[in-house]
């Protein structure tokens, strides 16, 4: 079936009203039985718009009633209810390879988040800034679509549905309005790798999509930049023996042939490659394993490691030797970055870490855990290796970990909480996830177990996460609630009590809360910003840094200032920035740090101080979203010495913004 088929241009401008009656129709029939019965005849929506989706005029349609087809309920029940928790990779999947109702639901929710970028819907779930950024990682992985013809597998769909797509992109592409649309989405590559993420299939499929579109740099709106080649290359020829992207089998034969002095400047450029962008390319474990046979002194400089990653690698060779053998693959390219970065931090030194790595390197699967990971990473490893390898780039980048397409930031904090600050205890909570398929945990002196509980926010598999999250996740996030389950009617909020028992004893016995649990409104604010200062700003707490990372709570807002939801978050550590700032530094689980809060609050991921994965602000603008926090009482300053100035700001940003009603 030719494309013109699907070409429906007509004289005038507007779509056909014979196509556009039927959806309005559906659209009203929607609402009419969502509003008496609860009841979603979604398909015919589906049916009525699947027509329109051939045409700019008919997308415009679609556009012009995006608040109708949300009113209706039309996304009810489903994960795009909840668009602040999709996930651009997955997005693409359905969109592309998806059953053809998938893929018009999602075509629809994505016509439907353009309009939320643009301004023309306001939701109350997902900023406009948020809509943007999926939108612009969504084209990127899709980018073939707008430059060259379809593919046959897109050709072949059923009822035109790949030109569908196509004509989709097209339409964001024009309305999205880039004046450079390659440049745009190198950018944009590089904030999310600036964050250090330990996902990348999603940002590796986006320098796929650029390297093949540079033949057509035209279509594309830009010429071709460095920071475009220097992402292109990191993946696919980071160094001159792999640099027209050979294949395995030919570079193998390369390493083969060189001398020592060739294998240095092969280790060399691929540590400053995986360095300088925190991607690994696949030939990168090829040149490693080669290196275990013929010179594994050669291996920390590949590596890229500082003489403190050295001396770990030094101190425990044949630990490290079993972890490359089983776990670095060209399928798990990335934890070679993830190993390295775990050498560099020196947890090996923390003596329970070593054996616990020992440990899982023999681990055994249950059944569920390997069934889990294979429906997620596929059988080209076995499971034991994806979960290794997992465990690598959770222990190397802690503040990388994101909690995908699933609401469970608490599970995903511990997780980075743990990784960060007691390695030992991840492992050993992995170990019963992976091998048991249960998690115990004790609260208030009782023993709560996983297996005995039903399912909580993650009652199926989380999407877009690592291994370690995908097995320990769900297990984490029922006895969160059941701990909190049982702290329901104390008068206080259940967080007091959980979150100690929950992410560890090193969470300060003090607690903090700016709202009143009973009516939602702001209780004793100016109180609570006061002892903020008091218990963590070096300047009035008698210079005591954070010691150990703190769960807390913050009130998220859109540009806008509209209140999005609570979230949870870590405090890091407070410090002056390169200006003399004093800043908080914290881990936000959402997978993405970079956001505008409104007021001119935007939350820095770069250029002001952070460490890889931490988002910063200065201290009264992160304190005027903060709702909930822990602290040391005994180490606390005295809340009367903070200057009144700087406590009335904080309450003015947040009175001015999620605290207005309260």
């Amino acid at each position: 079936m030719s494309r013109a088929t699907y070409d429906l241009e007509t004289p005038n401008n507007r779509a056909s009203e014979e196509l556009v009656k039927p959806l309005d129709a559906a659209i009203s029939h929607l609402a009419e039985l969502n509003a008496i019965e609860g009841v979603s005849p979604v398909f015919e929506v589906i049916e009525a718009a699947q027509a329109l989706m051939f045409s700019p005029e008919g997308l415009e349609a679609l556009y012009e009633r995006v608040p109708a087809i949300e009113a209706a309920g039309f996304f009810g029940g489903s994960d795009w209810d909840y668009p602040q928790t999709l996930v651009p990779s997955l997005a693409v999947r359905t969109v592309r390879h998806g059953e053809p109702a998938a893929t018009l639901v999602e075509s629809l929710s994505q016509i439907r988040l353009l309009a939320v970028a643009k301004g023309d819907y306001t939701h109350p779930s997902i900023s406009a800034e948020h809509a943007h950024h999926f939108l612009a990682q969504v084209l990127a992985m899709n980018l073939d679509l707008v430059v060259s013809d379809l593919q046959e597998s897109d050709r072949l769909r059923p009822d035109g549905l790949g030109y569908a797509v196509q004509n989709l992109y097209h339409y964001l592409l024009q309305h999205l309005g880039y004046e450079n649309l390659l440049e745009h989405l190198v950018a944009e590559v590089w904030r999310i790798l600036a964050q250090r993420p330990v996902q990348v299939d999603g940002v590796k499929q986006m320098v796929t999509q650029i390297a093949v579109c540079l033949q057509k740099p035209d279509a594309l709106g830009g010429e071709v930049s460095e920071d475009a080649l220097q992402l292109i290359n990191a993946v696919f020829s980071p160094t001159e023996g792999c640099r027209e992207d050979p294949g395995f089998d030919v570079y193998a034969e390369r390493l083969a042939e060189m001398d020592d002095a060739t294998l240095l400047q092969e280790a060399i450029a691929f540590a400053q490659a995986m360095h300088s962008t925190g991607l690994v390319s696949a030939y990168m474990p090829v040149f490693i394993r080669y290196l275990r046979g013929r010179w594994n002194a050669l291996i920390p400089t590949a590596l890229g490691l500082s003489n403190t990653g050295a001396d770990a690698f030094h101190c425990y060779p044949s630990l490290i030797h079993t972890l490359i053998d089983e776990a670095l693959f060209p399928e798990t390219s990335q934890c070679a970055y993830g190993l390295a970065m775990m050498l560099e931090r020196g947890i090996l030194y923390a003596p329970p870490v070593a054996p616990s790595l020992w440990r899982q390197i023999r681990l055994s699967l249950c059944d569920a855990a390997a069934q889990k990971i294979v429906a997620v990473f596929g059988s080209s490893r076995s499971p034991e290796c994806f979960l290794l390898a997992d465990v690598l780039n959770v222990l190397g980048r802690p503040l990388g970990v994101g909690q995908g397409n699933y609401p469970t930031c608490q599970s995903t904090r511990a997780l980075s909480m743990w990784a960060y600050n007691m390695p030992a205890e991840l492992l050993r909570i992995l170990a019963w996830a992976a091998r048991d398929d249960e998690i115990v945990m004790r609260f208030e002196g009782n023993s709560i177990s996983s297996r005995d509980l039903g399912a909580g926010l993650a009652s199926e598999p989380p999407v877009d996460v690592d291994a370690v999250s995908l097995l320990t996740v769900p297990h984490l996030d029922r006895i969160y609630f059941e701990m909190g389950r049982r702290s329901v009617g104390r008068g206080e909020d259940p967080h007091k009590w959980v979150n100690a028992a929950f992410h560890g004893d090193h969470v300060g016995h003090g607690f903090a809360i700016a709202v009143d649990v009973f009516t939602g409104g702001l209780k004793d604010f100016e109180g609570f910003i006061r002892d903020f200062y008091a218990a963590y700003h070096p300047f009035y707490n008698g210079n005591i840094p954070v010691i150990n990372p703190q769960p807390a709570g913050i009130a998220v807002t859109d540009s806008a200032t509209r209140f999005l939801g609570w979230h949870a978050i870590t405090i890091q550590r407070l410090a002056l920035d390169s200006d003399e700032v004093m800043r908080v530094y914290f881990f936000n689980p959402n997978n993405d740090s970079g956001q505008n809060w409104g007021q001119g609050i935007v939350t820095s991921t770069q250029g002001h101080g952070e460490l890889f994965g931490e988002a910063s602000l200065p201290v009264a603008e992160f304190v005027s979203r903060l709702y909930v926090f822990h602290y040391d009482p005994i180490e606390k300053g005295e809340p009367g010495d903070i200057p009144t100035d700087e406590v009335n700001r904080a309450m003015q940003l947040a009175q001015d913004s999620w605290a207005s009603a309260r």
